[in-house]
């Protein structure tokens, strides 16, 4: 048990932060992010929803063999089957904890399970008792509690508490509160459960208003000692609370919530980086902590301050954040040895030889492009990179694009698909538009663009220029990322990958599409 002094950092980046249509995550992505999230020192990581399906299960099971200094957590309905699939997907983990939850709200109870509040009571028990067979580290979360009866809550609290959770989380789960009701919900549930004393009290909010951080904030001041928060605010509909506001709030205004957290501050803009990446969220410029903007000062009263004294209008250091930590560290007459160091420092594992071998030759490839080689560069290197995460269906061998004012552009591909080389051509509105028309002649997948996304990996004109293309056919979503010095090749790189991803088989569903 943590004492009263600690606030618990739970990430969800990887569960319901991968309900953001489109944010899907492959295991080997999970596990380069549960190793970010060890580093950057959560307390517990949600990995999954096992049961959903057997790439869920599989992800959690991988990141559960991975991370040892960070409790690895499943999510389970109170039901008998899901909580076995979230036990046996967390034996490896050297710390475990099974999530276990059933909606409370009235709502919920008469139009989704269709189920007495008695009889929700009962499942609950029954589900605590059956996860503790497990492990010892079981949470109860009463879905939908920012809409439900105070007194309903505090009876099924002590229910569960008695049955053996250690951890009840109150959720806002449609962002439907405001700060002072939510701080006070949470203060009177706490007040008036019985054995309270026995359990840390927990708040998942989500963003529809944009108070999940300002509810969550509200309920640490009435006596909650675990957030449940995501990198970048990462979530279904409007996200969820953004663990690196949550924690620079409570770094910040110590004054007034002086508790502490395990985090390592510096690794914030990282994880921030790797997340973005892998899903295609980009982070918007004007983002609190991790945008671009976040501590760049245009006005020239505030650029004047600063270089007086910081603190005139910054209340925190950039360096506090991660921004400074980076650094180039490779370059063209790096070693592999050196190469691979820092892959496993960012949490990128390199795979086989012949993976390892691959990586190398298109880092060495970058170089002799760009004189400098960040850490952005890296993580950008392999997010597209199909070796990393199986066979592709189709690979970039040769791509020629001319553009001339006046005219439409035209593109030449050259494709290997299964190992046959196959050439098209097409004009588009644009080179980008031609290479894509180009592509889709001779993959036909039927994928409607959902999305087309740059972005600026680093400074400079020489800077690789990273794309995500999002695409969607019959209600399957996935991303593609691309990076080169090349825009136009890296925009062809995200498109492949995107296809690459739709062609295989759909290991995972969203949980509420699951059916199960």
């Amino acid at each position: 048990m943590m004492t009263t002094n600690n606030l618990v950092i739970f990430d969800t980046t990887m569960r319901d932060g991968e309900q953001s249509p489109g944010a899907s995550m492959s295991r080997d992505e999970k596990v380069r992010i549960g190793k970010t999230l060890e580093r950057l020192g959560v307390d517990v990581m949600e990995a999954g929803f096992a049961i959903a399906s057997k790439g869920d299960f599989e992800a959690v099971r991988a990141v559960a063999s991975v991370v040892k200094e960070s409790t690895v957590c499943s999510l389970a309905r109170a039901h008998d089957k899901d909580i076995e699939a979230a036990a046996e997907a967390l034996e490896p983990a050297a710390r475990k904890r099974i999530h276990t939850f059933i909606a409370t709200s009235p709502i919920h109870m008469k139009y989704k399970l269709k189920m007495e509040p008695d009889q929700v009571v009962e499942q609950a028990v029954a589900a605590v008792k059956k996860a503790r067979q497990y492990c010892d580290d079981v949470e109860f979360s009463a879905e939908d509690a920012g809409r439900s009866d105070p007194d309903f809550l505090c009876r099924i609290f002590e229910a569960v508490i008695a049955a053996g959770a250690g951890t009840i989380n109150i959720p806002d789960t449609v962002g439907y509160a405001l700060p002072h009701e939510f701080g006070a919900l949470v203060g009177d549930v706490m007040a008036r459960t019985a054995n309270s004393d026995r359990a840390i009290f927990s708040v998942h909010c989500h963003n529809d208003l944009g108070l999940a951080v300002a509810n969550s904030l509200a309920a640490v001041q009435q006596g909650a000692r675990q957030v449940e928060c995501t990198i970048n605010g990462l979530g279904e509909r409007a996200g969820n609370a953004s663990l690196e506001e949550i924690v620079m709030a409570m770094r910040v205004r110590k004054d007034l919530m002086a508790l502490d957290t395990r985090i390592d501050t510096t690794q914030i803009v990282p994880a921030s980086r790797l997340v973005s990446s892998i899903t295609g969220f980009a982070v918007q410029p004007n983002k609190a902590i991790v945008g671009a903007n976040a501590f760049a000062h245009e006005a020239g009263i505030h650029q004047d301050g600063v270089l007086k004294h910081r603190e005139t209008y910054e209340i925190m250091a950039a360096e506090d954040v991660g921004w400074s930590a980076n650094r180039m560290v490779l370059g063209k007459h790096s070693g592999r040895a050196a190469f691979k160091s820092r892959l496993e420092e960012l949490g990128i594992e390199p795979g086989d030889d012949n993976d390892f071998g691959d990586a190398f030759v298109r880092f060495k490839a970058l170089a002799d492009k760009k004189h400098d080689i960040f850490d952005e560069d890296l993580v950008a290197l392999v997010s597209g990179n199909e070796s990393m995460d199986g066979a592709a269906m189709f690979t970039l061998t040769n791509l020629n694009v001319t553009s001339q004012l006046g005219t439409n552009p035209n593109a030449a591909v050259s494709l290997d698909v299964q190992g046959e080389g196959v050439d098209s051509s097409a004009q588009g509105d644009g080179p980008v538009d031609a290479v894509f028309k180009a592509i889709e002649k001779i993959a036909q997948s039927g994928c409607e663009q959902k999305l087309y996304n740059v972005n600026a990996i680093t400074s400079g004109t020489e800077s690789q220029g990273e794309v995500t293309v999002r695409l969607e056919r019959a209600g399957r979503i996935v991303n593609g990322v691309g990076a080169d010095t090349d825009i136009v090749v890296a925009s062809a790189k995200a498109y492949l990958h995107a296809l690459n991803q739709m062609m295989r088989p759909q290991l995972r569903q969203h949980p509420q599409a699951s059916g199960v």
